[in-house]
């Protein structure tokens, strides 16, 4: 009697591991917003770190999160970590790239709750009097990732944060430019 459910077991094992090890082993999440401001103007938002105070939405998950800047205030190697609550966990973000207006391109390390590091940017495209801004993570996924996509469905996740944080540089920028 035991070795017919050992034997299910083991199947059940070899089929799950079979399905997490055929899942993608890179991930990319973006969103798109147009807002009414100059590209200079939204960028200085993004560009500069402490900017992101007023419109960071992983602030909302946790007001007491501690953060902390390193480097210069703005552009390349500019960088502030946060140590916060079990919803935001704890890592790093370092900008590696910066073009006024155009881009900035980030090294985003995460310590807790899982380990990981991914490639962040903002792009910038002028349309008329508006600006098309883009926000992009890419990664890869590890055997535990993959697993965990299963069951979460991380551009829904992320990319609800993304859309929130969209948003919330909107009304910044679009504040910034009227004045």
């Amino acid at each position: 009697m035991l070795m017919p459910i050992l034997i299910a077991l083991a199947v059940i094992v070899v089929l799950f591991v079979i399905i997490v090890a055929s899942r993608p082993s890179e991930f990319r999440v973006s969103r798109s917003l147009a807002m009414n401001a100059p590209a200079e103007t939204v960028f200085l938002h993004v560009n500069t770190l402490r900017n992101w105070e007023a419109w960071n939405p992983w602030q909302e998950l946790d007001p007491n999160c501690k953060m902390t800047y390193d480097g210069p205030p703005a552009g390349v190697g500019a960088s502030y970590a946060w140590a916060g609550n079990a919803k935001i966990g704890e890592g790093r973000n370092t900008i590696v790239e910066s073009k006024p207006s155009e881009v900035v391109r980030f090294r985003l390390e995460f310590f807790k709750p899982m380990k990981g590091t991914n490639a962040a940017e903002f792009t910038f495209k002028p349309q008329g009097t508006q600006t098309a801004v883009t926000w992009t993570m890419t990664g890869k996924n590890n055997f535990v990732g993959k697993a965990f996509g299963l069951f979460v469905n991380c551009d829904q996740m992320i990319g609800g944060q993304f859309e929130k944080g969209l948003a919330a540089l909107k009304n910044v920028a679009e504040s910034a430019a009227r004045k």
